[in-house]
Order: C-alpha cells, then sequence, then structure tokens
C-alpha cells in the first residue's frame, strides 16, 4: 500500500495502473466524517495506491479522476482522455 502525496502523481500512476490490467483493477471512494478526510484507492490486487486529502477543494479533483476512469471503461485502456 502506498499513499501517494501529490495528487498528478497519483492520477499518472492510477491511470498506468488501469491500462496495465483493465479487468482487475478498481478503485475506492472513502470518507470519514469524524476525521475530516477522503482517501481514494486504486488496485488491481498487486499494487494498491493511495491518495488521502482532507481539503474540500480534492472533491472537484476526484470528479475529474471519476472522468477519466469512466473514458478508459467505456472508450478502452488506450483512449485519450
Amino acid at each position: 500500500m502506498v499513499y501517494i502525496e501529490s495528487w498528478d502523481e497519483f492520477v499518472e500512476r492510477s491511470v498506468q495502473l488501469f491500462r496495465a490490467d483493465p479487468h482487475s483493477t478498481r478503485y475506492v471512494t472513502k470518507y470519514r466524517h469524524c476525521d475530516g478526510k477522503l482517501v481514494l484507492k486504486v488496485t488491481d490486487n498487486r499494487e494498491c495506491l493511495k491518495f488521502k486529502t482532507d481539503q474540500a477543494q480534492d472533491a472537484k479533483k476526484m470528479e475529474k479522476l471519476n472522468n477519466i476512469f469512466f473514458t478508459l471503461m467505456s472508450r478502452g485502456p488506450d483512449a485519450i482522455y
């Protein structure tokens, strides 16, 4: 399990993970209200990437990541997002 500090690096590595194995890669969003923390996890059962934030502005970034994954899932792993 690797926590990645940079959002851009997290997105880049997540997309690489998906493109390497699109059938087993999945992502999970978890929000802990008591801590006010949002955790995003992308895994393919061999590698696990995590990004943790407590900033409200990162919710927009999460929406953008959702759109990237939807594009890759619908158009194929070689799609340009």
